[in-house]
């Protein structure tokens, strides 16, 4: 397989970057680049993306304190963390079970993309080994900058339903961040990161959202894998009361310049229709506090 699948090739040709993205899959490896290490060491935060029991695909917050992120070896990335109880993706770490993660750098605006399949699960460390690894860009990202003495842990009660309370809904209109889970059955899953002004997220009821998908790095890698799979996982973080709203559902992609016309800045949307959503109420702030929105967020 080279370095895009089916779906992410179509979506290339249709957004007119073929020739852009062929250039830029030259950054995709196998391995964790040496360089990485050190960023890894220092980070707080892992979002993973994996599919459950049921098939359903989630997007799941794992955090720590700097250290908790490792690559014992350049094909190995490990996590000494696990989930909450209540988490929605918990049975889904079973060995050889495909995973993403994305490691998050709020305050330096910073991602590193590092895909591939369980190796061990345990209840306080996972271990995956690498088959993608590959950096964003810095857009879009809002800067934050941690509080360690402000940081308190996740409760371990779920509010599970299929379709979004009205404080949910609040929520997501007010969020800033958001991290969507996809997959595709050769390449694997994956997790990428979309932010915005708050409100950049556009409600259409209970169990229907519309994000816009601005100017990135046209390798389209979330929108190639709903092409090809539309299964995905979204996950919105409420860093100052460390509560987290996880949903799953099946996405579409809007091309239609009218179906996206309220979004300003978007070249295109994702439309999701959700099927259930978790909640798990946090017990105070994550320990980040916000400095500033991107400078590259649509006003």
């Amino acid at each position: 397989m080279g370095a895009f699948h089916e779906g992410e090739l179509a979506v290339q040709a249709r957004a007119g970057v073929d020739a852009e993205a062929r250039n830029l899959g030259r950054g995709i490896s196998r391995a964790i680049p040496p360089g990485a290490e050190s960023f890894l060491e220092a980070q707080r935060i892992a979002i993973l993306a994996g599919v459950d029991e049921a098939g359903r695909v989630w997007a799941s917050l794992v955090t720590g304190k700097p250290g908790f992120i490792t690559a014992p070896s350049p094909r190995t990335l490990r996590l000494a963390a696990g989930l909450p109880g209540a988490d929605p993706l918990g049975g889904g770490l079973a060995r050889d079970h495909a995973l993403g993660v994305l490691v998050f750098d709020p305050e330096r605006r910073r991602r590193l993309r590092i895909n591939g399949r369980v190796t061990h699960a345990h209840p306080d460390a996972i271990e995956i080994q690498t088959d993608e690894v590959f950096g964003n860009c810095p857009k879009y990202i809002q800067a934050r900058a941690p509080q360690v003495d402000t940081e308190h842990p996740r409760a371990g009660v779920a509010r599970r339903s299929d379709a979004l309370t009205s404080n949910q809904q609040l929520a997501i209109e007010s969020a800033d961040t958001l991290f969507i889970a996809s997959v595709h059955g050769g390449a694997g899953a994956d997790t990428s990161h979309r932010g915005g002004q708050p409100g950049f997220v556009q409600v259409m009821d209970e169990r229907r959202l519309r994000i816009p998908d601005y100017a990135g790095n046209n390798m389209f890698q979330t929108l190639g894998n709903i092409v090809a799979d539309a299964r995905v996982g979204l996950l919105f973080v409420d860093f100052d009361t460390g509560t987290t709203l996880q949903l799953t559902g099946r996405a579409r992609i809007l091309w239609t310049p009218e179906d996206y016309a309220e979004l300003k800045g978007a070249h295109r949307a994702t439309e999701v229709g959700i099927d259930e959503v978790v909640e798990i109420a946090g017990q105070g702030p994550l320990g980040w506090r916000f400095l500033e929105y991107s400078p590259f967020n649509p006003r």
